[in-house]
């Protein structure tokens, strides 16, 4: 089942399928860990939903709502 990463609640995993963003945000995900095959655990989100906190690779990372939707999970 595929599923945007912005879409996940705290506590949900999946591995990364594909990145759709295009130009900067393409690139910023890629140097920041999230590339196909890796596993991804969404920690908590903000009150209001922006931004979210996943651990990807063994660390925490803190993501925009809008660059989370550029990333395509595998649940």
């Amino acid at each position: 089942m595929e599923k945007l990463l912005k879409d996940f609640t705290p506590k949900e995993s999946g591995r990364v399928k594909s990145i759709n963003g295009e130009g900067k945000i393409r690139r910023r995900l890629f140097d920041m860990g999230i590339t196909p095959g890796v596993e991804v655990v969404m920690r908590k989100a903000a009150p209001l939903g922006d931004p979210i906190e996943i651990t990807v690779r063994g660390y925490e990372l803190t993501l925009r709502k809008s660059e989370a939707q550029a990333v395509v999970m595998e649940v």
